[in-house]
């Protein structure tokens, strides 16, 4: 799927830590722009999602940009409680707020109340795209330090790569061999007297040495675009598959000319921005007048890359156009660009409590990213649903794939435990295709609630007068603060 890959491997966040050696002159005035995050934090409880879960913190990085802002990754201060920035030479700390905060580009912009926080400081400009094999500076507090640290390091690739923070996206990236470390995080890379990415993930130890990427400032410069309407409006994807023609056997197969031009499309997403106007087994052969060759690639500012990127600099409501052909005849088709909901749900989250509804000691829980890491789920077909959700659109049928999570035990669910991990579909014959179903389904004034869940078996079947008798019993004795929270329901 286009711009949206699963991470290749594990990556490390450059949030806590960092190591560096002492900069030259124009460090003594990058480190008047470069502000220390210290972020008090606290995680959601998957498995109790009533009860709040535990607090921690952590240092990053940031720098002062136009408009007495600061710009720093949006891992440094995600599911914050409390921030505080500080800059080097003036001892006092500042509260800060999250303005804008941008999951799947890993970026987020703060504000300081207080206006003395910037009296010296100067906005650090934005630069371009650095060369391979020049020289760049990351700045930064590594190990959580309290003074600015440098490394140099060499610019090595500048390719699309996965997306740690958010888990399924993937965008521009820019690998460096300096001495990066977590600490870094949000910590500018700067190339003579510009910004030319930001400092936010690379490998551990044990799988390569010295790589480390910098979000590039196009992706930056999108962020800062994007929020200046007051509010973010996240990438936009074509949601497709497609296929690179460079098998000339293949080619020759689909009659196209031997002019290494051109891919076919496999499928096409139900939710995606191309549904109903790009087709599998559609040949593009050029987006916006810019020529697509056979592996996917488009010469783009002097550059050859994936076509993606000239999607990725496009915003929600846009439009893109393609020359294509279509069972051999040429055919223009324009797609207006959106996100793509479905995706959401495989991706990690942050900021907002888990939504569930808690019903006569019956845990049921929407599947997301972060429950499946929470809660072991040992159901294959649950599973199935899960792995398949995208790419068989499963989400038309179900957009929250609703799982009874986990029981309570208590004498009015004793026999259910066989339910346990299985998918809701109905309760007393209506559909649940969202949690707000399932909340209202059981709010109903019924004798009887039947719930039949995926597969075909056996229904669960509950008595209203004996679920109402063990409710606060139930409560009680499990100290649940709130039966139900559905606030905060993904975008669709």
């Amino acid at each position: 799927m286009i711009s949206r890959l699963i991470p290749l491997l594990l990556g490390v966040l450059f949030f806590h830590t960092t190591r560096a050696q002492p900069g030259v002159s124009q460090a003594q005035e990058i480190r008047k722009s470069l502000v220390r995050i210290t972020c008090t934090e606290q995680d959601v409880d998957y498995k109790v999602p009533w009860n709040p879960g535990a607090v921690g913190g952590g240092v990053g990085a940031g720098f002062v940009i136009e408009g007495n802002r600061i710009l720093t990754n949006a891992h440094v201060v995600s599911n914050n409680r409390f921030l505080t920035v500080e800059r080097q030479g003036d001892p006092k700390k500042y509260v800060a707020y999250v303005k804008y905060i941008a999951h799947d580009c890993d970026l987020a912009v703060l504000d300081v109340e207080n206006p003395d926080f910037f009296k010296g400081s100067s906005p650090l400009p934005l630069g371009g795209i650095p060369e391979i094999e020049t020289v760049v500076s990351a700045y930064g507090f590594p190990i959580g330090g309290d003074l600015m640290s440098v490394t140099r390091g060499i610019v090595s690739r500048i390719d699309f790569q996965p997306y740690t923070h958010s888990g399924i996206d993937s965008h521009l990236a820019i690998q460096i061999d300096a001495a990066v470390n977590p600490g870094n995080s949000g910590g500018p890379v700067m190339q003579g007297g510009k910004v030319v990415g930001v400092a936010f993930q690379g490998y551990s130890g044990d799988q390569a040495q010295n790589v480390a990427y910098m979000i590039p400032t196009p992706v930056v410069k999108r962020f800062l675009k994007d929020i200046e309407d007051g509010r973010y409006d996240k990438y936009v994807d074509l949601s497709i598959n497609y296929f690179k023609l460079v098998n000339p056997a293949q080619r020759a197969a689909l009659k196209l000319p031997d002019d290494d031009r051109g891919i076919v499309v496999t499928s096409v997403a139900a939710a995606g921005s191309s549904a109903g106007i790009l087709q599998p087994g559609d040949i593009l052969l050029s987006l916006d007048n810019v020529p697509i060759a056979s592996d996917g690639f488009v010469e783009l500012d002097n550059d050859r890359i994936e076509m993606t990127e000239i999607v990725e600099r496009k915003f929600k409501g846009d439009t893109v156009v393609f020359q294509l052909l279509r069972n051999g005849q040429p055919v223009t088709a324009k797609v207006k660009l959106k996100s793509a909901w479905p995706y959401s749900m495989q991706a990690n989250s942050y900021d907002t409590p888990p939504r569930y509804v808690l019903f006569a000691g019956l845990l049921f829980q929407p599947i997301n990213r972060d429950f499946m890491a929470a809660v072991a789920i040992d159901d294959l077909r649950t599973r199935y649903y899960y792995n398949f959700y995208i790419t068989e659109e499963l989400y038309t049928a179900h957009p929250d794939l609703v799982v009874l999570s986990s029981i309570l035990p208590d004498p009015v669910n004793t026999y259910l435990g066989q339910f346990q991990g299985d998918i809701v579909d109905s309760v007393n014959g209506k559909p649940i295709k969202v949690l707000d179903d399932l909340a209202s389904a059981l709010a109903e004034n019924r004798d009887t609630y039947i719930i039949q869940f995926l597969g075909g078996g056996r229904p669960a079947v509950l008595e209203r007068s004996v679920v109402e008798a063990a409710r606060k019993r139930i409560l009680d004795r499990y100290n649940v603060a709130k039966e139900q929270n559905l606030a905060n329901p993904p975008a669709r």
